[in-house]
C-alpha cells in the first residue's frame, strides 16, 4: 500500500469551514451536499455558499432542508441555495434525483449517513447502514458521473470516519445474514466502504478529471448520534483514554470536507484519506487516528465496486 506524497495544509483540527474556504472563489460552481439540512452538512453547505457556489441540499426531509437553506441564505446573503428530496436508502429516490439534475456538477459531497443504528433493512434486504452510507452514495455518484465529467475538474468528497478502523468490508457477509448484527461493526464496515469508493473512483474516473477523496470529520455532537446513548458515548471515549480527541463544533467538523472539496492544495490529488485538515498517515496499532491499510487496498476497492454494481443491478 502506498499513500503517495502526503498533502499538508496550514489548517488544523480547530479550523472552521469558513476559515478553510476564505479567499477561494466558487462563483459559477455547482455543489450537491447530501444531508445538508443539519449537522456538519449545513455548515459545509454554508461555507460553499459563502464562497459563491450554487448549492443544492439533497435531504430526506425537505422541510428541514428548507429551514437550513433559509438559514444559509440569511447568514451568507446567497440566493443560490436550493433543496431537493433524496432518500439514500431508496434506489428510486436516487434515480429521480439523478434524472432531474441538469448540467455540470462541480462538487459532490457525500455527507449524509446513519450511525450505529439498531438492525434495520431496506425492502431489498440490505443492511441499512451499508445501504445508506455506501450503496446510496455509490448509486448517486455513479449516476451523476456524466454531470461530474462535464464540469471538467469535479471533486467528490466521501465523508468516512475513524470508525472505519473498527471493520474492513466483510465481503463474505456484508449484510449480516449469517453473523450476529453489531451496530458499530456495521457502521465501521460502511465507513471503510466510503474510503474504498474514493480509491476506486479516483482510478476509474481519472480520464474524466474527477478527483475523489475520503475524510474523517472528527467527533461532533449532531443528530448522527441519535441511536447512541450518552452512556455509550462516554464508554467509547473512555476506551480512548487520554488520547480521546476533543469534541469539535459543527463548523470545525465541516472544515475537512470543505478543504477536500475546494483547496487548491489538493489539485490533482485523489484516492486519499484526510483528518483534521491534513492527509492522514497509516494507522498505528492501539490508536484511533490514521487510515487502515485495508481501506486503501486497491484490490478490495475494485471488489467493492463490482459487488456494489451487482447489488444495485439485482
Amino acid at each position: 500500500m502506498t499513500i503517495g506524497t502526503p498533502v499538508s495544509t496550514p489548517f488544523t483540527a480547530a479550523s472552521t469551514a469558513l476559515e478553510v474556504v476564505a479567499g477561494i472563489d466558487l462563483t459559477g460552481r455547482r455543489a450537491v451536499v447530501t444531508g445538508g439540512g443539519s449537522g456538519i452538512g449545513v455548515e459545509t453547505a454554508r461555507a460553499l455558499a459563502a464562497a459563491g457556489a450554487e448549492v443544492t441540499l439533497a435531504v430526506r426531509q425537505p422541510e428541514q432542508g428548507a429551514r437550513a437553506a433559509a438559514d444559509i441564505t440569511g447568514t451568507t446573503g446567497s440566493d443560490r441555495v436550493t433543496v431537493a428530496p433524496l432518500d439514500l436508502a431508496d434506489p428510486a429516490s436516487i434515480a429521480a434525483f439523478v434524472a432531474t439534475w441538469d448540467g455540470p456538477l462541480h462538487l459532490l459531497l457525500n455527507n449524509a449517513g446513519i450511525m450505529a443504528s439498531p438492525e434495520m433493512r431496506t425492502p431489498q434486504g440490505w443492511e441499512m447502514q451499508f445501504a445508506t452510507n455506501h450503496l446510496g452514495h455509490f448509486a448517486l455518484a455513479t449516476g451523476l458521473r456524466p454531470a461530474l465529467a462535464a464540469a471538467q475538474g469535479a471533486r467528490v468528497v466521501s465523508v468516512s470516519s475513524a470508525a472505519h478502523l473498527r471493520s474492513p468490508v466483510v465481503f463474505e457477509d456484508i449484510h449480516f445474514q449469517r453473523r450476529d448484527y453489531e451496530p458499530w461493526a456495521a457502521y465501521g464496515q460502511s465507513k471503510t466502504a466510503n474510503v474504498l469508493f474514493a480509491v476506486a473512483a479516483s482510478r476509474r474516473w481519472a480520464d474524466d478529471g474527477i478527483l475523489v477523496n475520503a475524510l474523517h470529520p472528527g467527533g461532533i455532537r449532531t443528530n448522527l448520534q441519535r441511536y447512541v446513548t450518552e452512556e455509550e458515548l462516554t464508554r467509547l471515549r473512555a476506551q480512548s483514554g487520554p488520547a480521546a480527541p476533543a469534541w469539535k463544533t459543527p463548523e470545525q467538523g465541516a472544515a475537512t470536507s470543505v478543504l477536500v472539496a475546494t483547496s487548491p492544495l489538493l489539485d490533482g490529488v485523489g484516492g486519499r484519506y484526510f483528518e483534521d485538515c491534513q492527509q492522514a498517515g497509516p494507522n498505528q496499532p492501539g490508536t484511533r487516528t490514521g487510515v487502515a491499510g485495508y481501506a486503501l487496498d486497491p484490490e478490495a476497492a475494485e471488489r467493492l465496486w463490482r459487488v456494489s454494481e451487482q447489488t444495485l443491478a439485482d
